[in-house]
């Protein structure tokens, strides 16, 4: 955004900042706010607090540190009215869409960077990376809360952590964990439930889906071609007689289990009439299409323990399956992991995040 563009939106910008920046409570608090944001809005590669404070003009370098680094003021009160500001802009919602925002770096400074997948460029690089809950409708997708990935080296690290002033008592959380904490804190306010949306990094977890239908939310996730599942119910396997002697049975044997396939080998066995031509999307280049099949499959924790050993390992996994199986409508495609009519983040709220 060029410094006339701002200029052109400095009344519509007050308004939506004066509810935002209310809790900030002082003043001055609130004035340095705004510049910050202000810098933040400007075209420049750099958004860090000099290069910030050069593009406005008699923006105090000392103040807009001492504002970010310093001021006593929570995050949270300014992402609670944010999130209902865009939940009220966005009138028709379809999903929520887990994703990941990586932030390409060219130092070993920021907070959280490492080598790590990045998904701006595509590839293992310098980055942090921020996991992030969008709020998404066919047009558009804007991020409702967001939080920073420390890998486990920043955590253990206590120096570089001292330097940075991370919070004390800051432990490692996995990108799930940090995903299940901006679910929480949506529902804690009172954000209007929708389906969950996220490709194979979190639909892979078992335990991840397990916690959203505790949640009582539903979802639709990607799953690797490799993921192993029942197209006939387990729990449907009668349990034989017990012996006369020793402990009465609880399970049937593994053998008279429906055998367990993965989801690539299944969908090569369906028949042609099973397969339909879907247009799940319109993009820039035109409407996208992919042949689509739908069926229902059963999966559970017996996925989680699939690297155990084929005797002891399969045993525990079939006791453990027994309780922790439930049914799953898999849709199988020729391309894509993306849901028909959504709006990914990365082509719009993420722009955004990383400025």
């Amino acid at each position: 955004m060029t410094p006339r563009e701002l200029q052109a939106l400095d009344r519509r910008l007050t308004v939506f900042l004066e509810e935002l920046l209310a809790p900030l409570g002082r003043k001055e608090r609130r004035h340095w706010a705004r510049v910050y944001v202000q810098g933040l809005l400007l075209d420049g590669e750099r958004k860090s607090i000099e290069p910030i404070a050069s593009r406005i003009p008699d923006a105090d370098v000392q103040a807009l540190r001492q504002f970010v680094g310093q001021s006593p003021w929570a995050v949270e009160a300014v992402q609670q009215p944010l999130a209902r500001k865009v939940v009220d802009l966005l009138s028709d919602p379809e999903v929520w869409i887990l994703d990941e925002t990586s932030f390409p770096k060219a130092g070993e400074h920021s907070v959280g960077v490492a080598r790590q997948y990045c998904g701006a460029l595509g590839k293992v690089a310098n980055c942090q990376v921020a996991v992030t809950l969008h709020w998404s409708s066919a047009q558009a997708s804007c991020p409702l809360g967001w939080r920073l990935y420390l890998p486990r080296a920043w955590i253990e690290d206590q120096e570089r952590a001292e330097e940075v002033k991370l919070p004390e008592g800051t432990r490692y959380r996995t990108a799930a964990e940090l995903a299940l904490e901006l679910i929480d804190q949506m529902l804690s306010w009172e954000v209007p439930r929708l389906p969950v949306v996220a490709d194979s990094a979190y639909g892979n977890s078992f335990d991840f889906r397990e916690q959203l239908r505790q949640r009582q939310l539903d979802y639709v996730m990607a799953v690797e071609p490799t993921t192993v599942v029942w197209t006939q119910d387990p729990n449907a396997v009668p349990v034989p007689p017990s012996a006369p002697t020793g402990r009465p049975r609880r399970y049937p044997p593994p053998s008279s289990l429906p055998p367990a396939r993965d989801l690539k080998t299944i969908a090569q066995q369906l028949p042609p009439s099973a397969w339909k031509k879907v247009k799940w999307r319109v993009g820039s280049r035109g409407p996208q299409r992919s042949r689509c099949a739908q069926l229902q499959v059963l999966g559970g924790a017996w996925l989680d323990v699939a690297g155990a050993s084929r005797t002891d390992g399969r045993m525990a996994a079939d006791r453990v399956a027994r309780r922790r199986i439930g049914a799953h409508q898999v849709l199988a495609g020729s391309t894509g992991e993306r849901p028909a009519g959504a709006a990914w983040p990365a082509d719009a709220g993420s722009r955004a995040l990383a400025n």
